[in-house]
């Protein structure tokens, strides 16, 4: 199976401007998501989908192929990253004549993702029966437990209020976070339907020290502290 990798990177980010070429461990934060792509050998192509020339400029320059620039309509804070797949899909069949076997978008906000990762989530998929594979990492909260909503009267209350009293988070069911170490689609699957969970969705599960999520300063930092941990361990 040959997969087709995107990065969806735009240039516009509010919680962290300029996000995706801030330099973390001495590379841009897109780096290092085309590096892990670039080796992961069932991957053929490594594409990313950009509105920013100088976000195109530094992908080039670490070796992926930036074939198109994103249209400003499917680049704003309010657009659905569901529609840039399709756009970067739609493109492919445009250029090749076919939609690829599968496609993984690996974000550029999970710097701390191993390629064994992007493998994993591939070998999920490949058992057949989904289509979609996300990733996931153990919630460290939960709704049942203490996680809050706001009520209507101004108190607060959990969000989902258990039919018995429970002491312990541990007694509560499973919960787990998404995170944006990878996702694995079967791009038929992406161009007729909305979103993710309108399909059959298998999770892989992730170590949270590799799943951070970097929307603002704070992660970054947080992002920065780690890095410099596992680079201390090797």
């Amino acid at each position: 199976m040959k997969a087709v990798a995107f990065i969806f990177a735009r240039g516009g980010s509010k919680g962290l401007p300029g996000k995706n070429i801030r330099l973390l461990g001495g590379k841009p934060l897109i780096a290092w998501s085309i590096e892990y792509a670039l080796d992961v050998k069932r991957i053929g192509r490594v594409v990313v989908s950009t509105d920013s020339e100088e976000i195109a400029s530094v992908a080039r320059d670490y070796g992926a192929e930036v074939p198109f620039i994103r249209p400003a309509e499917l680049a704003r804070d309010d657009s659905p990253e569901w529609l840039a797949w399709r756009h970067a899909l739609n493109f492919l069949r445009e250029t090749t004549g076919e939609l690829p076997e599968v496609m993984v978008s690996i974000p550029t906000t999970a710097p701390l993702r191993l390629a064994l990762d992007i493998e994993n989530c591939l070998d999920e998929y490949e058992k057949g029966g989904a289509d979609m594979v996300i990733t996931v990492t153990e919630a460290h909260r939960s709704p049942y437990f203490n996680m809050v909503k706001t009520n209507e009267d101004g108190t607060v209350g959990l969000v989902i209020p258990p039919t018995t009293v429970i002491a312990r988070r541990q007694d509560v069911p499973l919960v787990l976070d998404m995170t944006t170490v990878a996702y694995v689609a079967r791009p038929k699957f992406v161009m007729t339907h909305n979103s993710t969970f309108e399909g059959r969705v298998r999770a892989v599960n992730i170590p949270s020290e590799r799943a951070i999520d970097i929307d603002t300063l704070l992660d970054f930092q947080i992002a920065e502290c780690l890095l410099n941990i596992r680079r201390q361990k090797t």
